[in-house]
């Protein structure tokens, strides 16, 4: 009894801590995003940011939750998703959360591979450039099989849009304490995976691929904490062994790149799939795109300069 009760409090502390880090991020960016709608902003981005939707058959709405997801974070993308309250495909919503899903938070997590050695560049070209790409095959592969066109079921979505500010503002408050519930219930589901072994096993899955990737052994079991926990993690541990000297700057490179696109695989995957994505264009699709990005990227280092390649791409962090 007095272990359930431990589990339960460390679990609630936890929630809290990262629901208070989340929302002193999202509150401001909540109002900023009402006082630029209130000024017919949202309007304007939208056209400004419909060229890049329509390359990948999205609504010019959208736009704004994909520019959120990548300079704050999924949370707050998910939030102007739910105030936008538009009606989306299966299939819209897959390609929108597996480019949100591969390019998100770039100031923050572009930091922490910045502090591997990786450029803010690489990360910004990889991320950004595959997402788009990404989401242009999706939007072609559903459009010539005609496959998820059904109206998808969005499990957190506002029934109406507020007629004024008091309206609003209760709105966001209630979307605030649904923030809360899904992080609780993410944690707990996670702490469940970790003592059934899923996390093991999905090191055990993922550890041949990394190595045809050219990813050295000592960087495997660092890349697949990343891949299962999050790029704060893996990256935390990849820059202690690169200022070591440990691994090759090379090998953080393609360590980092693979992170900076398949990093959180099970907490993410079950955030966006509350939007009514695919299952396995989210979770498989985006991991198979992302060992195939960075194969290329892998193998294409093996013609390019070495001194270039420290200059532009990566560079030495050891001390």
């Amino acid at each position: 009894m007095k272990r359930a009760a431990a589990f339960i409090r460390e679990l609630l502390e936890e929630s809290v801590q990262t629901s208070w880090s989340l929302y002193r991020v999202m509150i401001p960016t909540i109002l900023v995003l009402k006082g630029i709608d209130e000024l017919g902003g949202i309007t304007y981005l939208s056209h400004a940011l419909n060229p890049l939707m329509s390359v990948v058959g999205l609504p010019s709405e959208l736009g704004i939750v994909w520019a959120t997801a990548l300079l704050v974070n999924i949370y707050s993308a998910l939030i102007v998703l739910v105030n936008l309250n538009l009606d989306l495909s299966v299939a819209q919503v897959s390609v929108l959360g597996s480019m949100i899903l591969l390019a998100h938070s770039i100031p923050v997590e572009g930091t922490i591979a910045r502090q591997a050695g990786v450029s803010l560049w690489s990360t910004v070209s990889v991320r950004v450039g595959g997402s788009l790409i990404f989401g242009f095959l999706l939007h072609h592969l559903y459009e010539t099989t005609g496959t998820h066109q059904q109206t998808a079921q969005i499990l957190w979505q506002q029934s109406s849009h507020p007629a004024n500010l008091m309206e609003w503002a209760l709105g966001q408050i209630q979307n605030l304490a649904i923030i809360y519930t899904v992080i609780t219930l993410l944690m707990l589901v996670l702490k469940i995976l970790k003592k059934l072994g899923i996390e093991t096993l999905m090191a055990a899955i993922l550890s041949p691929f990394l190595k045809l990737l050219g990813i050295s052994r000592a960087a495997t079991n660092l890349t697949i904490i990343g891949m299962t926990l999050g790029l704060s993690y893996g990256g935390g541990l990849l820059i202690n062994e690169a200022k070591k000297g440990l691994i090759k700057p090379r090998d953080i490179f393609c360590s980092i790149m693979l992170l900076n696109l398949a990093h959180s695989m099970v907490e993410d995957t079950l955030l966006i799939l509350l939007t009514g994505a695919d299952f396995i264009t989210i979770f498989w699709g985006r991991l198979i795109f992302s060992v195939c990005l960075v194969a290329t990227i892998s193998f294409s280092l093996r013609f390019l300069d070495a001194k270039k390649c420290e200059t532009y791409l990566y560079r030495s962090v050891s001390r």
